[in-house]
C-alpha cells in the first residue's frame, strides 16, 4: 500500500471537520480529509440544513393559511409532499457541492473512504470496494460525529419507527405521528409535521418538554404548541411499540404507572444521540472513550499523542456550531497559536420550530443554583410595535444578570425569528458586556431586536414600552 504523508489528517467532513481542515490549509499545513459517506457530514446532508428547509416550507403553508389576517386571499391552498421532500434534498446537494469546492479551492486533499487509526500516526482508508490505503500524518483529528440513539425493545425499522434520517424524506404524508423525545430534533418535527396536517404527538420523559432550555421559556413554547393543536406528554415513556401491517400502537406510562395505549401511522425516535467511536480503530492508539463519547482533555487532545477529537463525538454541546469552532481552535494550537478554549456556557442553542426558540448562558434556575443572586428582565413580544406588524406578538425575551456585579448570566427568547436575535446577547457576553452598557446602546426601531433592550432594562425596573 502505498503511504502519502500530510502535516494533518481529519477523519469527518461534517462542520467540525471541514472547517477543522480548510483552517489548517488557511495556515500553511498539508491536510486531508477522509469522508466514508457524504461531504458536509450529518449536518448539511441530513441535519441542521435540510431539517430547516423543510421548515421553511411548513412556514410559508403557515403563512397562507393565514393570509385574510394580512388583508390577502388564497384559494385552494395545498402541498405537494414530494416537492418539498424534492427541495429541502436540492438545498443539502447544493450545500454539499459548496464543500467540495471549499476543500479543492483550499487545496485539502478529499480520501472517500472508512478511516481507521492504525496507532503510530497511520491511518488506513477502505474505499467502499474494500481497497485499502495507507497514510501518515504528524497530527490526526477524530471529527467522526454521532448518530441517533436507540433505545432497548424501541429500535427504529425505517418503515414504521424512524429516525430523522426516514422523517426528513417521507413518501407520504402520515396522518398521525408519535415523536418520543422532546428536544430539538423532535419538537423540530412535530412542528413541521403538525403544520401540514398530521395529528401529532409528542412523548417526554422528564417533567419539561424542551429539557434544556429554562423552565418558563419552555412553558411558553408548550402553550404556543398546545394551541396549535400539538398533544404533549410529560412524565411519560413509550414503554411498548407494536407494529402492525401499516401503523404502529404505542404503550405509553406515566409517572404513576399507568398505562395507555396510542396507535399511530408512524412514530419518530428522537431520543438524542450517541457518539461515533465504533471502528475507528482506538484500541490501536491509548485514546479513552466514556459513554459513548471520546475524553478530551482541553483544545481537543485526548491520551494518544498527536490524536485529537471534536465535534459530537467529543461530548456536549451536539451542535454543529461548537463543533466548528472546536475545529479551528483544536488547529490553531497545532499550528502553534495559542487560542484561547472555548467556554461552553457562551454557545447560542438554537431551536427552529414554531415559536422558535434561542438560548444562550444559565437559565434562571442554573443561575440560582450556582450562587448567584440574580436581576431577571422580561419583555413578551405583544409590547413590540414590529411583532405586531408581522403578525407575530407571542413570544417572550428572557435576561439573567448578576444583581452584584451586572454580568449578563444567561438570555432565554421564543417567538418569531429569536434564532436570528440570540447573537446580539452571544456577543455581549463575549464582550464582558455589563448591564449599563447593554442599556446605554441604541437599537434600531422599529425592530424586533427592541424587545431585547427593553428585557434589560425590565431587569433594573427601567422597561418603557410594558
Amino acid at each position: 500500500m502505498a503511504e502519502t504523508s500530510f502535516d494533518l489528517i481529519v477523519v469527518g467532513s461534517g462542520p467540525g471537520g471541514y472547517v477543522a481542515a480548510i483552517r489548517a490549509a488557511q495556515l500553511g499545513l498539508k491536510a486531508a480529509v477522509v469522508e466514508r459517506a457524504e461531504l458536509g457530514g450529518i449536518c448539511l446532508n441530513w441535519g441542521c440544513i435540510p431539517t430547516k428547509a423543510l421548515l421553511r416550507s411548513a412556514e410559508v403553508y403557515r403563512t397562507f393559511q393565514h393570509a385574510k389576517d394580512y388583508g390577502l386571499s388564497a384559494e385552494k391552498i395545498g402541498f405537494d409532499n414530494a416537492a418539498v421532500v424534492k427541495r429541502s434534498r436540492a438545498v443539502a446537494k447544493q450545500l454539499n457541492q459548496g464543500v467540495t469546492h471549499l476543500l479543492k479551492k483550499n487545496k485539502v486533499t478529499t480520501l472517500l473512504g472508512r478511516g481507521t487509526l492504525k496507532g503510530g500516526g497511520k491511518v488506513e482508508v477502505a474505499d467502499k470496494d474494500g481497497k485499502k490505503s495507507s497514510y501518515a500524518a504528524k497530527h490526526i483529528i477524530l471529527a467522526t460525529g454521532a448518530r441517533p440513539r436507540v433505545l432497548p425493545g424501541l429500535e427504529p425499522d425505517k418503515k414504521l419507527v424512524w429516525t430523522y434520517f426516514e422523517a426528513m424524506v417521507p413518501e407520504k404524508m402520515p396522518k398521525s405521528l408519535l415523536v418520543m423525545g422532546s428536544g430539538a430534533i423532535g419538537i423540530e418535527f412535530a412542528s413541521f409535521f403538525l403544520t401540514l396536517g398530521a395529528e401529532v404527538t409528542v412523548v417526554e420523559i422528564l417533567p419539561q418538554i424542551l429539557p434544556a432550555e429554562d423552565e418558563e421559556i419552555a412553558g411558553h413554547a408548550r402553550k404556543q404548541l398546545e394551541k396549535q393543536g400539538l398533544k404533549i406528554l410529560t412524565s411519560t415513556k413509550v414503554a411498548k411499540l407494536e407494529k402492525g401491517s401499516d401503523s404502529v400502537t404505542a404503550t405509553l406510562e406515566d409517572e404513576k404507572g399507568k398505562n395507555t395505549k396510542l396507535t399511530v401511522d408512524r412514530v419518530i425516535s428522537a431520543v438524542g444521540v450517541v457518539g461515533n467511536v465504533e471502528d475507528l480503530g482506538l484500541e490501536n492508539t491509548k485514546v479513552k472513550t466514556e459513554r459513548g463519547l471520546i475524553v478530551t482533555h482541553g483544545l481537543g487532545k485526548t491520551d494518544e499523542p498527536g490524536v485529537y477529537a471534536i465535534g459530537d463525538v467529543a461530548g456536549p454541546p451536539m451542535l454543529a456550531h461548537k463543533a466548528s469552532h472546536e475545529g479551528v481552535l483544536c488547529v490553531e494550537a497545532i499550528a502553534g497559536g495559542h487560542p484561547h478554549e472555548m467556554d461552553k456556557l457562551k454557545i447560542p442553542g438554537c431551536t427552529y420550530c414554531h415559536p422558535q426558540i434561542a438560548s444562550v448562558g444559565l437559565t434562571e434556575k442554573k443561575a440560582k443554583e450556582a450562587g448567584h443572586e440574580v436581576r431577571v428582565g422580561r419583555f413578551p413580544f405583544i409590547g413590540n410595535g414590529k411583532a405586531i406588524a408581522l403578525g407575530e406578538s407571542e413570544g417572550l425575551v428572557k435576561t439573567v444578570f448578576d444583581a452584584k456585579t451586572g454580568q449578563l448570566l444567561g438570555a432565554h427568547m421564543v417567538g418569531a425569528e429569536v434564532t436570528e436575535l440570540i447573537q446580539g446577547y452571544v456577543v455581549a457576553m463575549n464582550l464582558e458586556t455589563t448591564e449599563q452598557e447593554l442599556m446605554q446602546t441604541v437599537f434600531p426601531h422599529p425592530t424586533l431586536s427592541e424587545m431585547m433592550h427593553e428585557s434589560v432594562l425590565s431587569a433594573y425596573g427601567r422597561a418603557i414600552h410594558f
